[in-house]
């Protein structure tokens, strides 16, 4: 590779890393031609851009970038690398996880996440567990909206029972009226008959 390859090929990386907040460097070390495709395949669906990278540019693309320090992923930059840049945390650690349920690789080398390092194959299942925004988003909106849908039902209840009291109530006056008007009279003037003598 010529100098001005290297210059366009480390130009290259530092545009996706530019304003990536996701970023995985896996080992896809193994995998021949067709599980390679296999994998590049479903990233591409998931919306993961996938680039192999020699280690050498990739670390000095890092060190370009401002307000990031990437020195921590550094170690895990040897044999075959994989840069992965997506938009949920947890997406590439998902890919990563499922396609390992048929091979032994990718592996894990390291990634930079929620403004959070992880170095090592072993942080694959935290990183799967990671929420992405839109999945914090729902669970507050969730939240948010739980006491809302009871104040509502509650209201709705209280509502319909006073409604139904209201009902329930309504018939009774009609008709103790009725029943009470020629009773009453009749009470009256037995009470008045004794009072006039």
């Amino acid at each position: 590779m010529t100098k001005d390859q290297k210059v366009v090929a480390i130009q290259e990386i530092k545009d996706l890393l530019q304003d990536a907040k996701v970023v995985y460097v896996a080992d896809l070390d193994g995998l021949n031609a067709a599980k390679s495709s296999d994998f590049r395949r479903q990233a591409f669906k998931q919306n993961i851009k996938v680039k192999v990278v020699k280690n050498t540019l990739l670390q000095k693309a890092m060190e370009q970038i401002d307000g990031i320090d990437f020195s921590e992923m550094f170690e895990t930059f040897k044999g075959n690398s994989a840069l992965m840049i997506a938009e949920t945390a947890n997406a590439p650690a998902k890919l990563i996880k499922d396609f390992r349920k048929k091979e032994e690789k990718p592996a894990l080398k390291s990634a930079f996440v929620q403004e959070t390092f992880y170095v090592g194959d072993n942080n694959l299942d935290a990183l799967v567990s990671i929420k992405s925004r839109e999945e914090m988003i729902g669970e507050i909106i969730g939240l948010l909206q739980s006491p809302i849908q009871r104040v509502v039902s509650a209201l709705q209840n209280k509502s319909e029972t006073t409604e139904a009291k209201a009902e329930e109530a309504a018939p009774a006056v009609e008709e103790t009226p009725a029943e009470a008007a020629p009773e009453a009279p009749a009470a009256e003037s037995t009470d008045e008959t004794p009072a006039a003598e």
